[in-house]
């Protein structure tokens, strides 16, 4: 199974959250309150995302967060790459890596084919887009006959 890491989960859910009102200063707790995550945590994942440029903090009575860029120039791949590194599905898809058996492997190329692949989508997906309902037709296919249906 294809799994990110709970903090980079929470790295999306917190940076959501700050795109639904992004001219706002949100502070760590009221973070927290509404995204339903512990106080610790989003403070923890907030000072991540403040090191990695994807959020501005100030400090004082007023201070708190705000996004560094517009939620449309802020992609969930960032997000990804800010709380866990370069994206990688595999060892050997990561550039930076040497395996002991990469001499001899006939796959790694493809691996690194479909590392690409799933960087690219997570690139095209905006935090304006994670901030809009998610209201979208999901096609089903049943016997063979396609059949549209929106979910929510």
């Amino acid at each position: 199974m294809l799994r990110m890491s709970k903090l980079a989960d929470y790295g999306t859910v917190v940076m959501t959250y700050l795109a639904q009102r992004p001219e706002a200063v949100h502070s760590a707790m009221e973070t927290a309150t509404q995204v339903h995550v512990a106080l610790p945590t989003v403070s923890k994942v907030l000072k991540i995302l403040a090191h990695e440029n994807l959020v501005l903090s100030s400090r004082g009575a007023k201070g708190g967060y705000v996004l560094a860029r517009s939620p449309k120039d802020i992609s969930i791949a960032q997000i990804i790459d800010a709380m866990e590194g370069p994206i990688a599905l595999t060892q050997c898809s990561s550039d930076d890596i040497v395996c002991e058996q990469e001499a001899s492997c006939s796959i790694r190329g493809n691996w690194r084919k479909i590392n690409e692949v799933v960087r690219s989508a997570l690139q095209g997906v905006t935090l304006d887009n994670m901030a809009q309902p998610a209201v979208q037709p999901i096609h089903m296919y049943a016997n063979g006959l396609k059949q549209r249906r929106a979910f929510s």
